[in-house]
């Protein structure tokens, strides 16, 4: 199936591993011209389009847990490719979780959840958005939640807030400016094998250590003790279809929609 993004251009955050390094080796294979932005910037972010001729990739060094790297980043995007035509905030995750419950959350950890996990999508989008009428675009906006959003129990308290925020959020914005043309969807994956999981200092070890398990074992029993009927993660190529299928016109009439790819984690209406 034609995806229609040859020669479109998108921003992608967190682009430099897992979810968001997959969405631009996506894009970028169906010939869209993409800026990756990440804190830091890693050679496979760089050679993210070196399989493909189509497509381009400006890798983009910024910090989004801060209202001035927002700006600056669709300032530099729109130098680089002219208009946006789709923007996905995938950035998430972060080092600040209530790790061993509610009290273990200070107002610091809130803060610095909600900066990664919510607010830097909110201020991406209100720049972008921002220069609609000005710039044109972007007229695909996906956001990337996370099935905590749905089943809180699921991750940290502080984690799974802001993403129920952020789901939110897409919806209001999705109705504010759809009818300019603006298209606003979510994408809640449940477990993906990432580094989040696989990292020896990341999340996965992290809540292993505090539940008394070893990394490997608490990683190899997350699918079952979260009774994915898959019985396996999630990969972020999957994900990445799924953005892919959204960013392009095919889906045109679909927008106020939150796409869940959880293996059947989530098991209610």
């Amino acid at each position: 199936m034609d995806s229609q993004l040859l020669g479109k251009t998108a921003v992608v955050t967190g682009a430099s591993r897992g979810i968001g390094l997959a969405v631009v080796r996506a894009l970028v294979a169906e010939g869209a011209r993409v800026v990756g932005a990440a804190r830091t910037i890693t050679a496979d972010l760089k050679d993210a389009a070196a399989e493909h001729a189509r497509g381009e990739v400006i890798a983009m060094a910024v910090d989004l847990s801060t209202p001035e790297g927002a700006e600056l980043l669709i300032e530099r995007a729109r130098a680089e490719l002219g208009a946006i035509d789709v923007l996905v905030n995938n950035l998430g995750g972060g080092d600040a979780y209530a790790r061993e419950g509610f009290l273990s959350a200070d107002d610091d950890i809130w803060r610095r959840t909600f900066d990664v996990n919510f607010f830097s999508a909110v201020r991406v989008t209100r720049a972008a958005l921002a220069g609609l009428a000005e710039f044109g675009g972007p007229w695909s906006v996906i956001n990337v939640s996370s099935i905590a959003a749905h089943v809180p129990s699921a991750g940290p308290i502080n984690y799974s807030a802001a993403k129920a925020a952020l789901a939110a959020v897409s919806k209001g914005v999705a109705e504010e400016f759809g009818p300019k043309g603006v298209r606003v969807n979510t994408v809640t994956p449940g477990p993906t094998l990432t580094s989040v999981w696989e990292d020896p200092n990341g999340f996965g070890a992290t809540m292993a250590a505090v539940r008394g398990y070893g990394h490997h074992e608490y990683v190899e029993m997350t699918p079952n003790r979260l009774k994915m009927t898959t019985g396996r993660f999630i990969t972020p190529e999957e994900v990445a279809d799924v953005i892919v299928f959204l960013s392009s016109d095919r889906a045109r009439s679909i927008t106020g929609a939150d796409y869940v790819i959880d293996g059947g984690a989530v098991k209610g209406l």
